[in-house]
C-alpha cells in the first residue's frame, strides 16, 4: 500500500504537540498527531500531564484543573479543527530526504515537514510504589505541585543544582525540608550548595537512599536506607519530590538530529529550526529550563507557525 502523504506530522502529545496540532489544523494542514502509547511512560499521549493531580498554574483555570482534563481539552480543540490522531508509538524515522519518512511498526508514513514534540521524563527511584502515589504526594516538580505542602514536613531526593532549587523553593511552602543524598557531600554548584546551607528550614541526610514510599492513596512516610551501614529507619513526611534529572525522549533521533550533551535537541535561537530543514522541534523534548506546561504550549504555538511559514515558502 502506497504510504500516505502528511503535510504535517507531529510526534508526541504533550501540551507542545497538542497546542501544535491546534495551530497547524487551523491553518487547515490537517496535521497527523502519531501520540504515543498507553502503556509507554516515556511517550504515553497527554505527556507527564497525565500523571499529575491537580494542575493550578495553568492560566485560564482559576479553580485549577486536572492534568488529565486538561490534556483532554487541548486534544479535543485539536479534534475540532481537523486534526487526525494515531495512538501509536514512532518506531523509525528517516530525515534524509523529503518527503520525511515516519515508521509507526511496518507502516509508512510521509510529510512534508515534521514537528518533534516527544517531550522528557523524569528519572524516577524505581520504586515500585512509585507509580502509584505520583501526583498523591509524590511529584518531581517543586513549581507545580509545592503549593500543595503548605506548612508541612516534604523531603527531596538529590544532590545536584536541580535538587538544591526544588527544595530551596519548597521552603516558601512547607515548615521543614528535608534532603536527602546518597553521597555524603552535593554534586550541585557551590553557591547553590551555601544557599542550602543557609536556610534555615533546609536539612541535609547523607548518605542515604528512600527504598520505600509509605501510603496507600497519598505519602505518608518514607523508607530510608544508610548507605554506609545499611540501617533503615522511616521519615514521617506528607510528600516527597524526586529531583534526580530529566531525560528527553531523543533516542528516536540519535546522529540525525543535533543534540546537546544531556541529549536536548538544539534549536535555533528564537526559533523551533532544528539543523535539518522542515524539522521542527518544541517543548521539553528542548527545552531543560522551564520544563512548564505553558512554556511548553507556547513552543508548540512557535513550531507551529515556523512549519506554516516554511512550507509556504516551498510551493
Amino acid at each position: 500500500m502506497e504510504p500516505t502523504r502528511e503535510r504535517v506530522i507531529i510526534i508526541g502529545s504533550g501540551p507542545a504537540g497538542l497546542t501544535a496540532a491546534i495551530y497547524t489544523a487551523r491553518a487547515s494542514l490537517e496535521p497527523l498527531v502519531i501520540e504515543g502509547e498507553p502503556s509507554s511512560t516515556s511517550d504515553q499521549p497527554g505527556g507527564q500531564l497525565m500523571l499529575t493531580t491537580e494542575v493550578e498554574n495553568f492560566p485560564g483555570f482559576p479553580d485549577g484543573i486536572m492534568g488529565p482534563e486538561l490534556m483532554m481539552n487541548f486534544r479535543s480543540q485539536a479534534e475540532r479543527f481537523g486534526a487526525k490522531f494515531l495512538t501509536e508509538k514512532v518506531t523509525n524515522i528517516d530525515f534524509s530526504s523529503r518527503p520525511f519518512k515516519v515508521w509507526v511498526r511496518d507502516t509508512e508514513y510521509h510529510a512534508d515537514s515534521i514537528i518533534v514534540s516527544t517531550g522528557a521524563r523524569s528519572l524516577m527511584l524505581g520504586l515500585e510504589e512509585e507509580q502509584r502515589l505520583i501526583g498523591h504526594g509524590l511529584s518531581t516538580c517543586a513549581t507545580c505541585d509545592g503549593f500543595f505542602f503548605r506548612d508541612q514536613h516534604i523531603a527531596v531526593v538529590g544532590g545536584g543544582d536541580s535538587a538544591i532549587e526544588e527544595a530551596s523553593f519548597l521552603t516558601k511552602f512547607a515548615s521543614k525540608v528535608t534532603l536527602i543524598h546518597r553521597r555524603d557531600e552535593f554534586r550541585a554548584s557551590k553557591i547553590m550548595q551555601d544557599r542550602a546551607f543557609a536556610n534555615p528550614k533546609i536539612d541535609v541526610l547523607w548518605n542515604h537512599t528512600v527504598t520505600k514510599i509509605n501510603g496507600d492513596d497519598k505519602v505518608d512516610g518514607i523508607e530510608v536506607t544508610n548507605t554506609v551501614d545499611g540501617s533503615i529507619s522511616t521519615m514521617p513526611v506528607t510528600g516527597l519530590f524526586v529531583a534526580i534529572g530529566h531525560r528527553p525522549n531523543t533516542d528516536l533521533f540519535a546522529g540525525v538530529l543535533d543534540m546537546d550533551d544531556a541529549g536536548y535537541l538544539q534549536t535555533q535561537p528564537d526559533s523551533s529550526y532544528t539543523n535539518i530543514e522542515g524539522v521542527f522541534a518544541c517543548g521539553d523534548v528542548q527545552d531543560h529550563t522551564y520544563r512548564q506546561a505553558i512554556t511548553a504550549a507556547g513552543s508548540g504555538c512557535m513550531a507551529a507557525i515556523d512549519s506554516e511559514r516554511w512550507l509556504e515558502g516551498q510551493h
